[in-house]
């Protein structure tokens, strides 16, 4: 109801782009929804995770937290730099994820940036995780809720990320179209000025990030068309009672 009343009075309304997880105290606000955005790979992941099948995602903080639900047998997903950890099924790439091995599963997850950026937004009104491959279906999420809304960059180790926030950029594009909305916050102008540079190439813009560097190190970026492949689900997360649904799974 306090949704529909919002939409009603005509109040404008923001959006706000986080630049790192260090910063979001400056911009906590109870009755915002949060956008979780970790491109490369975390939120791609979930998503592709809830897209094919999963249960739900429980994002945990602590590798030891991991370990404790691996001894109760759920499927754990778990890295640190980006390397899959000894004691996980899975690693951090959507690729990991396949019909296969998760679907109708429960899947503990813990990576470097994203699941730490979760749970630090976990007292606003609500939190989901967005990526390029949910692109379209989160904005009109968002414009649907009616509520001041701000995109928490997971970054990497609480520094600035490129891809994170040109993808926030592309949120906020979107976003503007509906005239409720409007910003004058300098990181959000910022992003968005940023996703313009990267919207005509984005593969190409975004090859000389610090993320796509290590990954490239590590041998695993495999993964990069498809995380930078806008729209190919509908599939939404949002955390509730500790772990990430499909927000248009029946309950």
């Amino acid at each position: 109801m306090d949704d529909v009343l919002n939409k009603a009075s005509g109040r404008t309304l923001r959006i706000e782009v986080c630049f790192s997880p260090v910063m979001y105290s400056a911009f906590h606000n109870p009755e915002a929804i949060v956008v979780i955005t970790d491109v490369l790979r975390a939120s791609s992941a979930i998503v592709t995770a809830l897209m094919n099948g999963a249960q739900s995602v429980i994002p945990v903080e602590t590798i030891q937290e991991a370990k404790d639900l691996k001894s109760k047998g759920f499927l754990v997903a778990a890295e640190r730099d980006g390397i899959k950890l000894d004691f996980a099924d899975l690693g951090n790439s959507p690729f990991n994820f396949t019909v296969e091995k998760i679907s109708g599963k429960q899947i503990v997850y813990s990576t470097t940036n994203g699941t730490q950026a979760i749970h630090m937004a976990r007292e606003a009104h609500r939190v989901i995780v967005g990526a390029f491959i949910n692109l379209s279906a989160t904005c009109r999420y968002l414009t649907g809720m009616g509520r001041d809304i701000i995109i928490l960059c997971a970054g990497w180790k609480n520094r600035f990320s490129l891809e994170d926030t040109v993808h926030a950029g592309a949120i906020v594009e979107k976003v503007l179209q509906d005239q409720r909305y409007s910003t004058i916050c300098d990181s959000a102008l910022a992003a968005l000025d940023l996703w313009k540079l990267a919207k005509p190439d984005i593969r190409g813009y975004l090859e000389k990030c610090a993320q796509r560097s290590r990954l490239r190190k590590n041998k695993l970026d495999d993964v990069i068309d498809y995380c930078f492949t806008p729209d190919l689900t509908e599939v939404i997360p949002v955390f509730q009672e500790g772990q990430l649904v499909d927000i248009h799974r029946k309950s």
